[in-house]
């Protein structure tokens, strides 16, 4: 049975607990906790599990990566998460190691938090880095301890690591698979851990549901909603969230196709559905679509799993997401080839944005890097520019040529494309830009511009879904729409 457990909804939010004081729930012996896998979910989740009060160590098999961390050096760009670690290395309350069964022999619980990338050639999840994981712990256990998965698994995953568990584990040492799945968003990672909006745990007996509720008990005293279910909800949750959040980024993608040819503007229709408090205003944003390594990868393996398991129409719901999402790539290509009068050869276009999201590195299945490559196969000089994520997109795609500024990238440019609404580009001085670039025009690509400022400023604004300026006048001025 389900259940969801929550405070009162009048009391307060607080920040998380000091250090030198004991959250209530946590008096006595603490746990020691080990985070297998130190990439973006695990490195936030063991500096998120020291500033809750816990020692933690944080393990992974790249010695390169315990030394950068170990030194506070994170692989990746999330806010916040530096300090944190350098914080808590500190401290003494948070090390990392390469010594798996250090690790697992010194923690009582061990959160799987490692990949589970598209499997190559299938829409399928990759499960050997988690398979291969809580075997590794199992093998190493010394003494009575939980195994908690916090990674996104296809359902039906944690029964069979519990039979995995039950074959490795030492005899005579209990343990118990339960899992935790995390709703990390990237850019507000640190922020999401420490103060969750929703709390799952899936498969506890009261034991183990207790020791979860002791190493939660910060956010749950703030009234962070518990909710405690079997192991199929838990893993579903997540892959779930994300499907429906990628539903709702598609479903207003396709009605900004309709505002195009029907003279509206999508940015007033989202406003407008927003107030209905059954729909919410977020992911209500029309524009280039989805990418990240979340999103696209979940929904292409509920797909793949509920395919296997026969529920046909959650497939067909989730390929007509992915392919909307898709499709909108390929508008944007083609805006781009029409403002260039049909062929966009030897054409110079600044792109604005390499990562999938303002505030985050994160290149995988970045849509504006796949919109970069796609025109510059197409024989376009594109220059790319981000403000963070220029050298792991140069990584990804070798071919491309990524300046060092917005004025560098814009000098000359035939067409700019706003593909990443980082703030340094949506609050840039339009006037400005427009004395560097050659033909000023700008692809607003998530509609993130105040198009009557800019085209105050000299540009044609073409914001994806909505109206240009010129348009947005003769419709006001009565113009007949189209047929």
């Amino acid at each position: 049975m389900t259940t969801a457990k929550k405070t009162p909804a009048s009391t307060p939010q607080a920040s998380i607990t000091p250090q030198d004081e004991t959250p209530e729930g946590t008096k006595g012996l603490k746990p020691v906790i080990s985070v297998i896998g130190t990439g973006y979910l695990g490195a936030t989740h063991a500096a998120a599990m020291a500033e809750m009060g816990f020692d933690t160590i944080g393990v992974d098999i790249d010695p390169s990566k315990i030394e950068a961390l170990e030194a506070g050096r994170v692989p990746f760009f999330e806010p916040g998460l530096p300090e944190l670690i350098v914080k808590h290395v500190g401290t003494g309350r948070l090390r990392f190691t390469s010594d798996l069964a250090d690790a697992v022999a010194t923690a009582d619980v061990h959160f799987i938090c490692v990949g589970t990338p598209q499997r190559r050639g299938s829409h399928a999840a990759n499960l050997s880095y988690v398979e291969a994981a809580t075997k590794a712990v199992a093998e190493s256990l010394s003494h009575d301890g939980i195994i908690v998965g916090k990674s996104t698994v296809p359902v039906g995953t944690a029964a069979r690591l519990r039979k995995l568990v039950a074959d490795s584990k030492p005899e005579g040492i209990e343990t118990q698979v339960v899992w935790n799945p995390e709703f990390l968003r990237e850019a507000h990672a640190v922020d999401d851990t420490l103060r969750p909006d929703r709390i799952v745990f899936g498969g506890t007996d009261a034991k183990s549901e207790a020791v979860l509720r002791e190493i939660y008990a910060a956010p749950i005293a703030t009234g962070t909603p518990v909710i405690s279910c079997d192991l199929a909800t838990a893993e579903l949750v997540k892959v779930s969230a994300n499907a429906f959040l990628a539903t709702k980024i598609s479903f207003i993608n396709a009605i900004s196709e309709l505002c195009e040819v029907a003279g509206a503007d999508v940015r007033v229709l989202a406003d407008a559905l927003g107030y209905d408090d059954r729909i919410g205003r977020k992911f209500l944003n029309a524009g280039l679509g989805f990418g990240g390594g979340c999103l696209p990868k979940d929904i292409r393996a509920l797909m793949s799993r509920a395919n296997e398991l026969g529920a046909s129409r959650v497939v067909g719901l989730m390929q007509e997401v992915d392919e909307i999402n898709m499709q909108q790539r390929q508008r944007v290509i083609d805006q781009a080839i029409d403002a260039c009068g049909g062929s966009v050869l030897n054409r110079k276009l600044a792109i604005l944005g390499a990562a999938f999201k303002p505030d985050t590195d994160d290149v995988r299945d970045s849509p504006a890097l796949n919109v970069a490559a796609a025109l510059h196969l197409r024989g376009a000089q594109v220059l790319v520019v981000d403000p963070e994520a220029s050298q792991t997109a140069q990584r990804s795609f070798p071919t491309l040529s990524f300046a060092d500024s917005l004025d560098e990238a814009v000098t000359d440019a035939d067409v700019v494309l706003l593909l990443t609404e980082w703030p340094v580009f949506v609050n840039a001085d339009p006037t400005h830009l427009a004395e560097l670039a050659a033909n000023p025009v700008v692809l607003d690509a998530r509609n993130a511009l105040d198009s009557e400022v800019w085209s105050s400023a000299g540009w044609e604004v073409r914001p994806l879904g909505g109206r240009t300026v010129a348009r947005q006048r003769r419709v006001l001025e009565g113009a007949a729409l189209p047929a």
